[in-house]
């Protein structure tokens, strides 16, 4: 028997940037000064954790960040087979949370971007899943019982953060951080990307 087409799926990239432990350090040490200067931080889907100030992209830890995940970015354009030739590509804000133990980030997206990442600079053993929600409304409405849940089904599902990894994402997608039950910090740098005319 035949499996079902997948008219409408939502891709979530999920990579993993070799050799990270020297980018992960130097984004450690830029994020910690941030919050040194600046221990309030802001508040937006924050529960308990501290969320920076957008980075200032022209500084050599972003730069270098950013010259680091491109390749990756490149691959979600290319898997997308979005046109490159008639749009332009844009870094256009990046920002780090720092999640102690108890802290949450609520449900939340990422409103006039196209592509949004997660990437895990310190990601400790039970320090909260990124969990998505399906966007589409249908199913809100009505939707039946599952014995159990798999990915025609799922109308939830969480990633587990791992140190180096990568997760890029249509920026519509509702998602929220699960409660960090470690002791030590839940460091991410999240960023939003535009492809536009």
């Amino acid at each position: 028997m035949n499996k079902p087409n997948l008219l409408f799926p939502t891709p979530v990239w999920t990579l993993k940037i070799d050799s990270f432990k020297i980018l992960n350090d130097k984004m450690y040490n830029y994020i910690k000064s941030m919050q040194l200067t600046d221990q309030s931080g802001i508040k937006k889907s924050n529960n308990k954790g501290w969320h920076s100030k957008d980075f200032n992209l022209q500084k050599n830890e972003p730069k270098e960040f950013i010259e680091t995940i491109s390749p990756f970015i490149e691959k979600v354009i290319t898997d997308m087979n979005w046109d490159k030739e008639k749009q332009s590509v844009k870094i256009s804000n990046m920002w780090a949370i720092v999640n102690t133990g108890g802290s949450t980030n609520s449900r939340h997206q990422h409103g006039n971007s196209t592509i949004s990442g997660a990437y895990y600079v310190r990601a400790p053993k039970g320090c909260g899943d990124i969990v998505f929600y399906d966007p589409r409304p249908a199913p809100v409405f009505y939707y039946p019982t599952a014995v159990s849940s798999n990915l025609l089904n799922a109308q939830v599902n969480g990633i587990t953060p791992k140190e180096g990894a990568l997760i890029l994402f249509p920026s519509y997608v509702d998602h929220s951080v699960n409660e960090n039950l470690s002791n030590e910090e839940r460091i991410v740098i999240s960023f939003n990307i535009t492809i536009q005319m």
